[in-house]
């Protein structure tokens, strides 16, 4: 299906100032044009829709939203960045949700401009905190994991995206060291894989033991499998980053 039925789904709740008016506009013009999921696979027995499709949609529409915060962090659009949506829209949606995502995008980036940098920052402080009630923690982490991989399309972060990834993790309640961490992830020295694990190599073996369950609980694919597939899939790559990092380490320290 297109863009239209998710993010009309979930417009209530995400955003209610300017860019959710933005947004109600779009939908107002989006005329997807493939089939609606079924009835019973979007609706429980009660006749309510479906926890895990709501959670999914919520999630779709945050990483969209602050997607085009990221990108436009360093005052560019680059390509590469963009085409790291498009490429998830289209495997996730087809290509009409490509075209819808795009639009979107603009709209919002125009949105940007209009209200300058700063007060737009409070516009996506607010999506923040409404993922914030409606995804769980390792959601919103994997959320962030796609955050910075938009950050990294380019082949280079620059110091302004990563204050902005920052920001985006603060105000979902998250450490900036989760960032730090996501960064380094697939990293080519040892100092990167400490860094994966959010700790100093002076840590001792317990406090590096201690760091590796904590995100091994945090990050396992099983914790975001109501968000779709192509959302575990994601997870189950940065899963197996953070254990190579983790077995890089213990076979240094000979553990």
């Amino acid at each position: 299906m297109g863009l239209g039925k998710w993010i009309g789904g979930s417009l209530g709740w995400i955003v209610l100032g300017p860019l959710g008016g933005i947004l109600g506009f779009i939908i107002g013009a989006l005329i997807d044009s493939s089939t609606d999921v079924p009835a019973d696979r979007a609706q429980g027995s009660s006749g309510r829709t479906n926890d895990t499709q709501g959670d999914r949609n919520s999630f779709l529409l945050t990483m969209l939203v602050l997607a085009a915060y990221i990108i436009r962090a360093d005052g560019r659009v680059m390509h590469s960045e963009m085409e790291l949506v498009r490429n998830f829209l289209r495997q996730n949606f087809g290509e009409l949700a490509v075209k819808q995502g795009n639009d979107i995008l603009l709209r919002i980036f125009d949105e940007e401009k209009r209200q300058g940098r700063n007060g737009f920052r409070s516009t996506i402080r607010q999506a923040c905190s409404e993922a914030v009630l409606h995804l769980d923690y390792s959601g919103r982490l994997q959320l962030l994991n796609f955050l910075v991989m938009i950050a990294q399309a380019d082949g280079h972060v620059d110091n302004v995206e990563i204050a902005a990834l920052k920001e985006v993790a603060g105000w979902m309640q998250m450490s900036a060291s989760e960032v730090d961490s996501m960064l380094h992830l697939g990293g080519q020295t040892i100092d990167d894989d400490y860094k994966v694990l959010g700790v100093t190599p002076q840590a001792t073996d317990e406090e590096l033991k201690k760091a590796y369950r904590k995100l091994a609980l945090e990050h396992h694919p099983d914790r975001v499998a109501k968000l779709g597939d192509d959302v575990r899939r994601a997870a189950e790559k940065k899963f197996q980053e953070i254990n190579a990092a983790k077995e890089r380490i213990w076979k240094a320290r000979g553990l």
